[in-house]
Order: C-alpha cells, then structure tokens, then sequence
C-alpha cells in the first residue's frame, strides 16, 4: 500500500514544461523561457560571450560555445553548474554534435580551424583546417558528412566525418551564415548574410540546384540579411531569420518561393520550436527579446525581454 501511495502521488505531480533555451552574448548568462508561461524563469551564468547552444541526445548536458573564453562549456541543466570545460579551440561560435552523441564539431573563428571533439574522453581528436572565419556547422542525417562554412572565403566546407579530410569545396554568396541537411539529407542550405540569400545544393553532387532570394517592402535590401533558419518537421517550410530586417521570411520548400513575413525584435538571428511545433522563439539581439511566433498562423504573438544580445536558442523538452 506504501508504494502504491507512492505511485499516486508521483503521478499526481504535473507535468514540467517544456522549456527554450536563450545565450545572451553581452551578459554572459543563459535565460530559461517556460514553454507554457511564455516567461523567464531562470538566468543562468556562462563564460564570456555564450553563442552557439545544443542539448545532448537526452538532454542531460547543455553545450555552450563561451567564444571568449576559447571554450565550450558543459552544463549540467537541472542545476546550472558548468561541470567543465572541453578543449575547444580558440573562439568557438557554432558547432553540431555527431549524432552519435559523443562528437563535437566546433568551427573556431579566429584559427579558420574545424575541431573535432570527444566529449566522453575529453580529448581533440582532429583539427581540419578550413577557409577564413569559419561559422556555420551542420551534420547530415547518416552522420557521414559534416560541413563547415566560412564567412570570408564564402565557401561551405564538406567533411569526411571518417577521415576528417575535406572533399568539396563549394561557392556560396557572401558571408555564410547557417548550414542544415534538408530533405533527409538530399539537400544542403546554406544561409549568406551580405548576399542576401540561401544556397541550395544537391547533397549527391555538392552542385547548386537552386537560390532563394528575398524582398520585403518598405526595407532597404542591404537590412536584409539571411541567418538562422528552422525547417517545420515535414520540412515543406522553412522559416529563416532575416537580421536587421527585423524580419523572419516563410519559405516554401518545394518551390524555393517565399510564402510571406513576419515582424519580429531588432536584429533576429536564431531560432527554435516548442516541443509540438506550433510555436518558433527567435532571438532579437539588438532590442534583447524572443519573438513568439504561432507557426499555424505565421504571425508574432508575444515579446519576451531577455539579455543583451540574444544570440542562439535551443529547446528542451
């Protein structure tokens, strides 16, 4: 009877909400967004200049690329604590973990350096060089290819994840940005800031099959800057942040066409989805805010004031 008592109380317990996770590159903090409440319900202390942020496959640890503190930091998300540090390179900003769940792909900005980490050994266990500036990281859905991208070289990088050796080099518009593998993998996209627009390639080839390009009015198209983009689970829409627009663009997927616009804070940069998908949460770093977006009805519900210079965001269930 005591442990039935026990089972009854424990299932009494509701549930705990799903939670978006927010670096702000100024404070050096995290904040905690309640999925439910659409608050703040935690800030949290990092090294300096928290940019990029990913969970483990069970969400267990929390990666934070502290770019200038030249390390990706490890925390334990149930209590906060940074449990240590991993040799990351000097000033990391994006990366993608393997989905192995034991490799981290770092792109070290200032080296023009991939580093490849262990993070059960803690230990490097490769570092490729790549072009200038590297940012963008993205792993394909077999785990076979990792790309990197280059903000000055403008070019994605296209990594034997076995070798560790590079085996294309492709030509993107100015400034890449973000990388992902769409279409389970048959295609890349690549995001380029100063160009304006998203390279799409034929992952069989590395070949260019296609370009969006956008146009909001009443904006000056130097404001319009592609970044982060997230791809809805049937991956027929994308939704891409558009910088100092102050805009995030609804890409059609199929047709390359975009669908329509959404005003979000001042300079949006990334982006994440609540659990079930009907809401996006994107970074704004200029005024220091997450925009809510209702995914169904493409438009901005609420602001949520953050820290300073919100810069990528991340969810947990």
């Amino acid at each position: 009877m005591i442990y039935a008592g026990l089972l009854t109380a424990c299932l009494a317990q509701p549930a705990l909400a799903a939670e978006i996770w927010v670096s702000n590159e100024k404070d050096d903090t995290l904040s905690v967004i309640d999925i439910d409440t659409l608050e703040v319900i935690r800030t949290l202390k990092t090294g300096e200049r928290p940019r990029g942020i990913t969970f483990n496959a069970d969400f267990t640890r929390l990666y934070i690329c502290a770019s200038d503190s030249d390390a990706v930091q490890v925390m334990d998300p149930e209590t906060g604590e940074i449990l240590f540090d991993l040799p990351s390179g000097e000033d990391p900003e994006q990366f993608v973990l393997h989905p192995d769940d034991r490799h981290l792909w770092i792109a070290n900005e200032d080296d023009a350096v991939t580093t490849v980490v262990d993070v059960d050994s803690r230990t490097v266990v490769a570092q490729i060089n790549v072009g200038i500036e590297p940012e963008g990281m993205a792993v394909s859905p077999d785990g076979k290819t990792v790309i990197t991208t280059s903000e000055t070289t403008n070019m994605a990088h296209w990594i034997d994840t076995e070798s560790h050796e590079i085996y294309a080099n492709t030509l993107v518009d100015s400034r890449p940005r973000h990388a992902e593998f769409v279409k389970d993998g048959t295609e890349l996209w690549v995001s380029s800031e100063i160009g304006g627009t998203i390279s799409v390639f034929d992952t069989g080839n590395q070949n260019e099959i296609g370009k969006i390009h956008f146009e909001i009015k009443g904006v000056h198209p130097d404001l319009i800057q592609p970044v982060g983009f997230e791809l809805t689970p049937d991956q027929k829409t994308a939704f891409v942040a558009l910088g100092p627009s102050n805009h995030v663009a609804v890409v059609n997927t199929e047709t390359l066409e975009v669908e329509g616009y959404i005003l979000t804070g001042r300079r949006v940069w990334h982006m994440a989805f609540s659990p079930d998908h009907r809401l996006l949460f994107t970074t704004n770093g200029v005024s220091g805010d997450v925009t809510v977006i209702d995914v169904a009805k493409r438009e901005a519900i609420k602001s949520i004031k953050v820290g300073r210079f919100p810069w990528g965001a991340a969810m947990r269930p």
